[in-house]
């Protein structure tokens, strides 16, 4: 009651506040509960940090239009400016405990950058970052729209069924660096021709059978059938 008490005189003391609260109101309250404490249809916000609540409002996952159903990703339904009033709100709520939203300064060091994302990532984002489905009807998504600060905050507090990685196990230095990796994947050096968009030795593997392979069917059988006409005489002309 206590800090209920106090959300409600820092929300009138901050005009931002304020407008989260409505905000808050109108799209959350209804699977999050009054209080941040959550409800059947929505879990709760307290202590989960400022970097899960602007991850999921930036990228379109949340309001959610029906409960019980994986958040994807899409264009954002609030301004930016009503992302930061939900956010206010919810700090003065108690959402304040958990990875707060990261500063990225895109990073250098791209060899470490990859290795990062082929022990934590690649399984399940794929090795070119366009994502894949986990099981039990979650997916990866793609990861070519994300900002470089989407990027770090999925990383901080793991969304969804993604596992989260503190400082303690991924480093704000290495999360630069992994940041900077993925930003490589919207523009991948094609050095070997055509890009076949990306999806990786599959495409490259059927590409080489249908296409190489049976082209060279067709040229060898071509072939053939002009020596065989030219060793054997045309029985229909007179001789």
């Amino acid at each position: 009651m206590i800090a209920l008490l106090a959300a409600v005189l820092l929300a009138a003391a901050n005009p931002l506040v304020s407008q989260g609260k409505a905000i808050y109101d109108v799209h959350c309250i209804q699977c999050h509960g009054a209080n941040l404490e959550g409800t059947s249809n929505g879990p709760s916000l307290r202590r989960v940090g400022a970097a899960a609540i602007d991850f999921m409002l930036r990228t379109g996952r949340m309001p959610l239009e029906v409960p019980d159903t994986e958040a994807l990703s899409g264009p954002p339904q609030l301004t930016p400016r009503q992302i930061k009033a939900v956010e206010a709100f919810a700090m003065t709520g108690g959402a304040g405990g958990g990875a707060p939203i990261p500063t990225v300064k895109v990073g250098s060091n791209l060899a470490r950058g990859r290795i990062l994302f082929d022990d934590n990532c690649e399984g399940c984002h794929g090795a070119q970052g366009i994502g894949a489905t986990v099981g039990f009807g979650w997916e990866a998504p793609d990861l070519y729209p994300a900002d470089p600060v989407e990027i770090a905050e999925a990383v901080r507090f793991g969304p969804g069924v993604m596992p989260n990685f503190d400082a303690h196990q991924i480093s704000d230095s290495n999360l630069n660096d992994l940041v900077a990796y993925v930003l490589t994947f919207r523009r991948p050096p094609d050095i070997g021709g055509y890009a076949l968009a990306h999806v990786g030795p599959t495409a490259e593997g059927l590409v080489a059978w249908f296409f190489g392979i049976g082209s060279s069917c067709i040229v060898m059988v071509l072939v053939g059938e002009t020596l065989r006409s030219k060793q054997q005489p045309n029985r229909d002309k007179p001789r």
